[in-house]
C-alpha cells in the first residue's frame, strides 16, 4: 500500500479512529524496537550464564582430575568426591582435545572428528598465540596449587558451539601450562615417573603441548530460559499495547472527541435555525476557549442578522419608493415625447403656411426693398424654426424607438456627389471650398434618407463652423472589415478638449461658439445636429468618432455597415435609462420583495 492509499484511508476516516491507528502504530514500532533490544539482552544475559556454568564445570572436572591423582587416602579420595558431586548441578561431559598424538601422564586426549570441532581448536590456538604476543607468558606463578588452579580457570581466550538439535552446549578452553604442570604431573609418556621427577633436584621441563578442554552441557535449560525470555517479553508487549489502546481510547473520547462532537452538534442545530442554542464545554483548556469564542461568533452574528434586518426593512421602504418615482418618470418621459411628437407635429402645418405666405409676399414686385427684406427674414425664420421643430420631431422618435428603417440599394456616391451639389450654394457664400472623394464603389444596401440626414447635419455643422476662405472635404470609403465609412472633415474653428465628451449630448455646443459672457451663441442652431446623428448611427448599427484640434479643424468619421440584413437592436440611452428605473430591481430580493414590486 502506498503513501497516497494510506493517506486516503486516513483521510476518510473520523478524528478518533485516526488518533488510535497512528498512537497505536507508533506505539507497537516503539515497544516492538524496545522488546527487541530488551530480548538480545536477555538472550546475551542467558548465554552468558551458560558461559558461566560451562567455566565453572571445566574448572570443576580439573579440580576432580587432580585429586583424584594427588590424593592417596581413600576417605578423602571420597570426601572430595562427595563435596565436587554436591557442587555439581549436572552430569558432565568432559573431554581433552589436541591437535597431535603426543601422549602426557594423566592427560588422554584426541584429535577432532567433527570438521567444526576441528576448526574451534585451530582457531583457540591462534587466539592464544596472538594472546601471548600482546600478554605477558601465561603460567608463571610459584608452583603452589593455588597458582596453578587460577591459571587453570583462566577464561580469556574460550570458544562455544551451541546444538540446539542434539540438546548440547559445548564450552571449550585451551589448558594453561606452568612449567611444574609438563615436568612433574603431565611429562611426556617415556619419562620417568612423576615421583622420581618430584625428587629429580633439578627438574628438566619439558614443552607443553596445545590441549583444549571440552565440556558439555545439556542445552535444554538454555532454551527454556530463552523462549520463556521471549514469551514473557512478548506478552509482556501486547499487554503494554492492549493497555496503551484503551488508555487512549478513553482519552481521545472523553477529551478530544466529546468537546468536538459537541460543537458540531450545536453548530448542526443553529443551521437548522436554533440560533437560541450555546456551546457549554467545562474542560478549563483550549476546548472550553474553542466554546466561548463559537458563542461569541453567535453572538455578534445574531447582532449582526438584527442589523441587516433593519436595514433589509428601510430599503424595502426605500425600494417601493423608488419604484413610484420611477414609474411616474417613465409616464412623464412619455408625456414629453407624446408632447414634443405632437406640438412638432401641430406647429409645422402654421409654419409651413407662414413660410408658403412670405415666399408669395416676397414675389410681389410693388414691394420696395425694406418690404421686400421683411418678407425674406419671415421666410428665413420660418424655414429655421421649421428645421429646429423637425429635429425636435426626429429626436423624439429615436427615443421613443418609433423611427422606421427603410434600407434599400443605391450607389453610394451619387447620392453623397447630389447633396454636395445641394449644399454648395451654400458653400460658395462663405467663399468654402467644398470638395468630394470617392473611389469606384459597389452598390450599398442601407437606409438612404437615413444616410443623407446624418450627412445633412455634418455638413451643416461644417459649414456653420467653417470661417469664410476655409475648406471642406467629404470621403467616402469601403473599408477592410466590410463597412461604410464616412468621413468629413472641415477647417473650422476645431473643439476644445473639455467640450468632446458634450458635444453629443442634445442642447448642447461646444463653448467655443459661445461668446465671452458663455450665454449667447455665436453661430445659431438647436444643438441636436450631432445628438441626432449618433443616434442614427446607432440605429444603423454604425458609429461616429471624430478629432479635433482648435483652431485647425475638425475631422468626423461615421461607420456603417455595407449590407444593413438585419435591422439592429436600437434604444436611445434616454430609453434605457427610464426603462430600468421604471422595472423593478429583484436582484437579490427575497420572494416576498419580488411580489410586492411586481404588484
Amino acid at each position: 500500500m502506498g503513501y497516497r492509499s494510506i493517506k486516503k484511508a486516513l483521510g476518510a476516516t473520523n478524528l478518533e479512529r485516526k488518533c488510535r491507528i497512528l498512537f497505536g502504530v507508533c506505539l507497537a514500532l516503539l515497544i516492538a524496537a524496545a522488546f527487541i533490544w530488551v530480548a538480545y539482552n536477555t538472550e546475551r544475559v542467558v548465554m552468558k550464564a551458560t558461559r558461566a556454568e560451562g567455566q565453572s564445570a571445566l574448572t570443576n572436572q580439573l579440580l576432580r582430575k587432580h585429586w583424584d591423582e594427588w590424593e592417596n587416602d581413600p576417605d578423602s579420595k571420597a570426601f572430595l568426591k562427595a563435596l565436587l558431586d554436591a557442587f555439581t548441578y549436572h552430569d558432565y561431559e568432559t573431554e581433552v582435545l589436541g591437535l597431535d598424538t603426543v601422549e602426557q601422564r594423566a592427560l588422554t586426549s584426541r584429535i577432532p572428528d567433527h570438521p567444526h570441532e576441528l576448526d574451534i581448536v585451530k582457531r583457540l590456538q591462534e587466539n592464544i598465540r596472538l594472546a601471548k604476543q600482546g600478554e605477558m607468558p601465561l603460567g608463571e606463578g610459584d608452583g603452589s596449587a593455588e597458582a596453578m588452579i587460577g591459571d587453570l580457570s583462566n577464561d580469556t581466550v574460550f570458544a562455544e558451539w551451541a546444538i540446539p538439535d542434539r540438546n548440547e552446549y559445548h564450552y571449550y578452553q585451551p589448558v594453561h601450562w606452568h612449567v611444574e604442570c609438563t615436568s612433574l604431573c603431565h611429562a611426556p609418556a617415556s619419562s620417568a615417573g612423576i615421583m622420581s621427577a618430584i625428587d629429580s633436584p633439578n627438574p628438566t621441563p619439558v614443552g607443553p603441548p596445545f590441549r583444549v578442554v571440552k565440556v558439555v552441557i545439556p542445552y535444554e535449560g538454555t532454551k527454556d530460559a530463552i523462549n520463556n525470555a521471549r514469551a514473557g517479553l512478548i506478552t509482556v508487549g501486547i499487554l503494554t499495547v492492549f493497555l496503551a489502546m484503551i488508555v487512549l481510547y478513553v482519552v481521545v473520547r472523553y477529551i478530544v472527541v466529546k468537546p468536538l462532537q459537541h460543537l458540531r452538534d450545536v453548530s448542526e442545530e443553529i443551521s437548522l435555525g436554533n440560533t437560541e442554542l450555546r456551546a457549554e464545554i467545562n474542560t478549563h483548556d483550549e476546548f472550553e476557549e474553542l466554546a466561548q469564542a463559537f458563542n461569541r461568533m453567535l453572538r455578534h452574528m445574531r447582532e449582526a442578522q438584527g442589523e441587516l434586518r433593519d436595514l433589509n426593512q428601510s430599503l424595502d421602504a426605500k425600494v417601493d419608493e423608488l419604484a413610484q418615482l420611477n414609474m411616474r418618470l417613465y409616464d412623464m418621459n412619455r408625456l414629453k415625447s407624446d408632447f414634443l411628437a405632437n406640438m412638432s407635429h401641430e406647429l409645422r402645418t402654421p409654419l409651413n403656411s407662414i413660410i408658403g405666405f412670405s415666399e408669395v409676399l416676397g414675389s410681389i414686385t410693388s414691394l420696395n426693398d425694406k418690404q421686400r427684406r421683411y418678407a425674406q427674414n419671415i421666410q428665413k425664420s420660418g424655414r429655421l424654426l421649421l428645421e429646429m421643430i423637425n429635429d425636435i420631431l426626429d429626436l423624439a422618435k429615436l427615443e421613443a424607438g418609433k423611427m422606421e428603417i427603410r434600407p434599400s440599394e443605391f450607389d453610394l456616391s451619387v447620392i453623397v456627389r447630389a447633396h454636395c451639389d445641394m449644399v454648395r450654394p451654400l458653400t460658395e457664400e462663405k467663399n468654402i471650398d467644398l470638395n468630394f472623394v470617392a473611389d469606384d464603389l459597389p452598390l450599398v444596401y442601407q437606409d438612404q434618407s437615413k444616410i443623407q440626414q446624418i450627412l445633412t447635419n455634418l455638413l451643416s455643422n461644417a459649414i456653420k463652423f467653417t470661417p469664410e476662405g476655409g475648406r471642406i472635404s467629404v470621403a467616402i470609403a469601403k473599408t477592410k472589415h466590410d463597412r461604410l465609412e464616412l468621413t468629413v472633415e472641415d477647417t473650422g474653428i476645431g473643439i476644445p478638449e473639455e467640450d468632446r465628451e458634450v458635444i453629443f449630448e442634445k442642447f448642447r455646443q461646444s463653448t467655443a461658439v459661445l461668446d465671452n459672457d458663455g450665454l449667447t451663441r455665436e453661430y445659431s442652431g438647436t444643438g441636436l445636429g450631432l445628438s441626432i446623428v449618433r443616434e442614427m448611427c446607432k440605429l444603423l448599427g454604425g458609429e461616429i468618432s471624430f478629432e479635433s484640434q482648435l483652431g485647425v479643424g475638425s475631422t468626423f468619421k461615421v461607420q456603417l455597415p455595407w449590407n444593413l440584413s438585419d435591422r439592429p437592436k436600437f434604444s436611445s440611452d434616454l430609453s434605457n435609462k427610464l426603462d430600468a428605473l421604471a422595472r423593478p430591481d429583484t436582484d437579490g430580493l427575497r420572494p416576498k420583495d419580488i411580489a410586492r414590486a411586481a404588484s
